[in-house]
């Protein structure tokens, strides 16, 4: 065929048009296959960005809070702690249940920040308490084995003038401080302290009453300490505040002792049956309501039982266990309770007989005690409406 400009200018313009029908057409209809694994626009939702905005992506689901509505954990400590699971699993058979937070003591004198015991609890599926303790612990346990009275025992373990809260509050710890912030900072779970518990009575060194500290003291310790761990970045601290229940009016108000809320993230409470002046039978409402009364007019920070036990005194601990685990439903802003499973002064635990251990485990099987915690879990730090 002979070759003209016409007949050329017809094939470059069916080659042309054939290019375009097969190429580039189905890429331009199709937004240029960079929009999603269809290839297709993604289509705007209701409320969206107008078309060729880049589209939001959907929100995150809100982390679930510890313990989440309707629920209380449950709680122990040990005498070892996470040196030593034996008692915990003694307390966990017996109660047929695993405890969601485990709590255990370290004191300043000579502990460190180790890891290990933290994970050990995590990996347990407990959240970690740390009671932190400014003080030197053996002079107590030199104390007790030397047989001394009760009373001789607290004025020799809380005059220990270098644990001063005035000389926390001025920074004399700071580097301590400083290196147990960078190890909570580390982890990747969420860490309970509480820090000096039982401000408000007289037989450890940091408490208002004794060992050369006056009053207010207590507050300003507690806000630099706290203050070091935020200068440090650490933000996986539940803050938790935690007097004795008051016995008589002779010990200070609480709320002289209460660092704000801005300090404090949960409140705690320390009470038991069935020795010393509650050696007679008192229910766990006689026992924690009027503390319970006197913190809620300064604070609605949710509450935690953070030691409680009961003795055999007049063979009633399986009464008490039942009964105040009956009472604890009506307590709407009480939110865990930590079980003291030791034999110390006397046999605390629920192992100590089974009848106790019958009455504890049937309490726990309520369906308010059954979730698990989680890492990823936020603490409550609210009472549930």
């Amino acid at each position: 065929m002979r070759l003209t400009v016409p007949r050329v200018l017809m094939v470059l313009i069916g080659a042309l048009l054939l290019t375009y029908a097969f190429a580039i057409a189905p890429t331009a209809m199709s937004g240029g296959g960079e929009d999603g694994p269809s290839g297709r626009i993604a289509k705007a939702e209701p409320g969206a960005a107008a078309a060729g905005a880049t589209p939001s992506a959907p929100p995150r689901p809100a982390a679930e809070l510890f313990p989440p509505a309707g629920k209380a954990f449950i709680g122990v400590m040990t005498q070892k702690g996470p040196h030593d699971f034996t008692a915990l699993d003694m307390f966990t058979a017996a109660a047929k249940r695993e405890p969601q937070v485990m709590l255990f003591s370290s004191g300043w004198a000579s502990d460190t920040f180790d890891r290990t015991l933290f994970d050990r609890i995590s990996s347990r599926g407990m959240l970690p308490m740390l009671a932190w303790e400014p003080w030197d612990y053996e002079l107590d346990k030199a104390s007790r084995k030397k047989g001394f009275s009760a009373r001789k025992i607290d004025r020799i373990r809380s005059d220990q003038p270098h644990y001063r809260l005035s000389r926390i509050a001025r920074g004399s710890f700071d580097t301590y401080l400083q290196s147990w912030a960078r190890g909570i900072k580390s982890l990747d779970y969420p860490v309970a302290i509480r820090f000096a518990h039982e401000m408000n009575g007289d037989w450890y060194p940091w408490c208002e009453p004794v060992n050369g500290n006056r009053p207010g003291d207590f507050v300003k310790a507690w806000r630099h300490v706290h203050d070091v761990f935020e200068a440090a970045g650490v933000t996986n601290v539940i803050w938790t505040w935690s007097p004795n229940v008051r016995w008589d009016d002779s010990t200070p108000k609480l709320s002289t002792l209460y660092p704000g809320d801005d300090y404090v993230d949960w409140v705690g409470l320390s009470g038991y049956y069935g020795t010393g002046a509650l050696s007679t039978y008192r229910s766990f409402d006689a026992i924690f309501n009027h503390t319970i009364k006197e913190i809620r007019t300064f604070t609605d920070k949710p509450l935690v039982i953070t030691e409680t036990a009961a003795s055999e005194s007049n063979g009633r601990k399986a009464e008490w266990i039942k009964q105040t685990f009956q009472l604890l439903p009506r307590h709407r802003d009480i939110i865990g309770l930590i079980w003291f499973e030791a034999n110390k002064e006397v046999d605390w635990r629920i192992v100590s007989s089974p009848a106790a251990a019958k009455a504890f485990a049937r309490a726990v099987a309520a369906p308010r005690y059954d979730f698990d915690w989680s890492p990823a879990m936020l603490p409550r730090t609210t009472i549930e409406e």
